[in-house]
């Protein structure tokens, strides 16, 4: 098994968790709520409302987010999901659980960006439906597979 780290559209309660819900999928065990023991900048961006997290350490805000322990298969759904390896890097990163213990986590990180998108505002918990005023558009999403706009703000 292996522990990821969500912070966005796959978080309990968000419009991506099915995925991680759905047993056809693979196994996901919830583990606990937690929070980067480092500072990142997780910005909204696209037309979709995309929440991004960028892999500037240091820069940001203590991320929350929830750990997850995934099997080979769940972990093949999220990587489609993310476009991995073309518009995120999974990385390992230290994330404290419940307020408690600090463990090891792989975490996606969009890749190749512009450096504008660091002007944008960082939040440090994502909701779609969150004070932001940006929730995700998931129809916008599936309009395009190749995600030429979202390239277009790397």
């Amino acid at each position: 098994m292996i522990r990821v780290f969500v912070y966005g559209t796959l978080k309990r309660g968000q419009p991506n968790h099915h995925l991680i819900d759905n047993v056809a999928n693979g196994k996901a065990l919830f583990i606990g709520e937690g929070k980067t023991v480092v500072k990142y900048p997780l910005i909204i961006a696209s037309r979709c409302n995309i929440p991004f997290l960028l892999p500037v350490e240091g820069t940001g805000e203590n991320i929350n987010g929830e750990v997850y322990e995934v099997d080979e298969d769940m972990l093949k759904c999220l990587d489609i999901c993310e476009d991995y390896p073309n518009l995120y890097d999974r990385r390992p990163i230290k994330v404290v659980v419940n307020n408690a213990i600090s463990v090891e986590c792989i975490c996606y990180f969009l890749i190749m960006f512009k450096s504008n998108l660091l002007d944008l505002p960082f939040i440090d918990n994502y909701y779609s439906e969150g004070p932001h005023d940006k929730p995700y558009l998931p129809e916008l999403d599936e309009e395009y597979d190749d995600y030429s706009e979202v390239q277009e703000i790397l």
